[in-house]
């Protein structure tokens, strides 16, 4: 099923939107698709290789990254290899104002425990954050929900907080943990600041035979898990176990069946802020 749509990494129609849309509005951007490899010795023995894949290019059109999801999804296991999670980083170069922002990149299921086997508090993802001193992270998802045709009618142009929420939860150690980044992504003092986009689709696909329809959570949403600078050691005597006032900065939540544009200036004051308070005890 998946055949007539792979695309080689940087060749093929969503490579081609993304390079006319980045040189078009003078900004990065990044586009899922999935990928086929066919190089070297591979190659000559007919072999191909299928990656669950997101495609970064620059303000020129260039390709500056091509990362392959590492956590698999069931689903992504009946055709896809597994990527390489170190290969999910970049420092993108941004040119007003001119600076470099340390960014890491994930598709959906790489924020879950490796194929729900791992213990929910490994924390893979959001520990690869924090070590690579991210202040960026950008994650293209297909992120399903469980509710019913009816009940996401109902909430319509409202977001579908369940699957908000997990998301958040799922970066818990950026609330747990001291973030080490120097420069802050916006230039100022103050707070350290990480900038979370979650990029999600939305609406529903008809399955196979006689499935129901696969049904996508939308509610995109861009964020910002903040610390201030004063910070004070737990009485636990582990040397990441930090306390922090932190918050969790909002500035767009699409609804769950709205497509279109999620947007978000984080120099400006966000739409909506929450205050974390530390369970006691």
């Amino acid at each position: 099923a998946i055949r007539p749509y792979l695309e080689p990494a940087g060749h093929g129609p969503s490579a081609e939107w993304a390079r006319e849309t980045a040189r078009r509005l003078r900004c990065k951007v990044c586009v899922g698709y999935p990928e086929i490899e066919m190089s070297g010795e591979r190659r000559e023995q007919g072999e191909e290789k299928y990656y669950n894949s997101l495609l970064v290019v620059d303000e020129n059109g260039d390709t500056i990254l091509n990362y392959r999801k590492a956590f698999l999804y069931y689903t992504d296991e009946t055709w896809a290899e597994e990527g390489d999670a170190a290969r999910g980083f970049l420092s993108l170069p941004f040119e007003s104002p001119a600076r470099q922002v340390d960014t890491s990149f994930g598709i959906c299921m790489d924020i879950n425990p490796y194929k729900f086997e791992a213990p929910y508090t490994a924390w893979e993802f959001a520990n690869r954050v924090l070590d690579s001193k991210s202040q960026l992270v950008v994650l293209s998802m297909a992120w399903l929900t469980l509710l019913s045709r009816e009940e996401l009618d109902v909430l319509a142009d409202k977001p579908e907080l369940d699957t908000f929420n997990y998301w958040i939860r799922r970066f818990l150690p950026l609330i747990r943990r001291k973030m080490d980044h120097q420069a802050d992504i916006d230039g100022k003092g103050g707070a350290k600041k990480i900038v979370i986009v979650f990029a999600n689709r939305a609406g529903e696909e008809p399955s196979p035979g006689d499935n129901p329809p696969a049904r996508y959570a939308g509610t995109s949403a861009v964020i910002a898990v903040t610390q201030q600078p004063r910070m004070e050691r737990s009485g636990s005597g582990d040397e990441e176990d930090f306390y922090a006032n932190a918050e969790i900065l909002c500035w767009d939540l699409m609804g769950a069946t709205t497509e279109g544009i999620c947007f978000a200036d984080t120099a400006q004051e966000p739409d909506m802020a929450f205050r974390l308070v530390k369970a006691m005890g």
